[in-house]
């Protein structure tokens, strides 16, 4: 769809005139492309979000370098060979291999002209902080902690709860939309009711080999992941979270040493007893390991709250802004979270509120860099810049053609 819509590239790259500004003065502007472009992709959807950088970039007249994660090099390298099998000329999307120097290279290269980036909070401060040092434009992607807030009262609780699940995870947690924090609003007994709920749905799910039918959670990328993974979730224990649902340990027939961790939920709520933020002036941030860090595993943490405006001033004041979502059968809730949250994408209904190619992926807050989004209209002025003609055309000889002011408008 990413690919489509930067087929329709040339309409958004229209520009603007206006005649006879002044007798003769005609201005035009219009959106030409940039050079050299390049994209630095990661693991999780190693087809996917490359095709967010360079089939815009191209539609709209760049050539592009793109440098996949040393994590998973080879879906770039499939996409690039179909392009030239189907007659990119050579020398227009170029794939090149490395780590850190690799980077290195890209982000201070005097041709190249703008960067795309989707990774690590760390990764992409830093290759904002170079590449802007060195005169890029720099767009990045970055971490994200997105919450789920659940109106207990009136959600359609099925639906909602094998939404959370999936959401949750899918691709074993390891996406930046992917729901990481579950807030339950009203009553406390029946939160409790609905995390066990939670819990047996998130059961049902196989965790095994991605490539086998019917698994729905793979591996995590890496043993470091696993282990970093699973010590967060052991320092949450320590500091007094209910692990309700453990996936540490889980062996996979076949694949004994993989990297696996089953689905897991961890409660914040400590002896029964609400999280309270918007009306209790004394309230300590919250401080859980499970809560303040991008696991980017299959973990799920749970807080209840009394009100909706507590779940909004918690969302709100996490450092990430990615998404967010509300599930509600209530207009009023849905329209005061929609216009209150500090979120860039907002679900209603909606577990994994990804826009559409055709609009813009808009993360704000800590979890981008750069002001201008990946794909849809924003994605086409990132990849482009204004040009502006100003003409002067006198049917006689003898006109004032200026020089010592600039054009002015009405003239005569």
């Amino acid at each position: 769809e990413v690919v489509e819509a930067a087929g329709r590239a040339g309409r958004d790259m229209l520009g603007d005139s206006l005649q006879n500004l002044a007798n003769g003065l005609d201005t035009i502007s219009y959106r030409v492309p940039l050079g050299v472009c390049a994209g630095i992709a990661p693991f999780n959807f190693p087809a996917m979000i490359p095709l967010w950088m360079f089939p815009l970039a191209l539609a709209t007249g760049n050539t592009y370098v793109l440098k996949p994660t040393e994590k998973a090099p080879s879906a770039s390298l499939l996409l690039a060979k179909h392009l030239h099998d189907l007659g990119l000329p050579p020398g227009v999307l170029n794939i090149i291999q490395g780590a850190k120097p690799t980077v290195d290279g890209i982000v201070t290269h005097p041709g190249i002209r703008a960067i795309s980036f989707v990774g690590s909070n760390q990764a992409g401060e830093y290759i904002h902080d170079v590449g802007s040092r060195h005169g890029k434009r720099v767009q990045a992607n970055l971490g994200a902690k997105n919450h789920a807030t659940v109106m207990m009262n009136d959600a359609d609780r099925d639906s909602t709860v094998k939404a959370v699940v999936g959401a949750a995870f899918g691709a074993a947690g390891q996406r930046c939309m992917a729901l990481s924090v579950l807030i339950l609003v009203g009553d406390l007994e029946e939160s409790q009711s609905w995390m066990e709920q939670l819990v047996e749905e998130a059961m049902k799910l196989k965790v095994g080999n991605g490539f086998v039918e019917g698994v729905d959670v793979g591996p995590l990328i890496s043993k470091d992941a696993k282990t970093r993974a699973e010590s967060i979730i052991q320092q949450s224990i320590d500091q007094g979270a209910t692990c309700m649902l453990d996936g540490r340990g889980v062996v996979v027939k076949g694949y004994e040493t993989g990297n696996f961790l089953a689905p897991t939920v961890i409660s914040l709520n400590q002896q029964q007893h609400y999280i309270t933020h918007s009306t209790d002036s004394n309230a300590k941030p919250l401080s859980n390991p499970a809560y303040t860090e991008e696991i980017f595993a299959p973990v799920l943490t749970i807080l209840t709250v009394p009100t909706l405006e507590d779940a909004i001033s918690i969302t709100n004041d996490n450092p990430y802004g990615n998404g967010c979502a509300i599930f509600t059968s209530s207009g009023g809730a849905a329209r005061k979270f929609q216009y209150e949250i500090q979120a860039g994408q907002v679900g209603i209904n909606v577990p994994i509120p990804v826009p559409l190619p055709f609009f813009s992926f808009t993360g704000n807050k800590g979890s981008i860099r750069g002001d201008v989004n990946f794909y849809g209209q924003s994605g086409v002025q990132f990849f482009t810049q204004l040009k502006t003609v100003t003409s002067n055309w006198q049917y006689r000889k003898g006109g004032d053609l200026g020089g010592v002011t600039m054009p002015v408008l009405g003239k005569k």
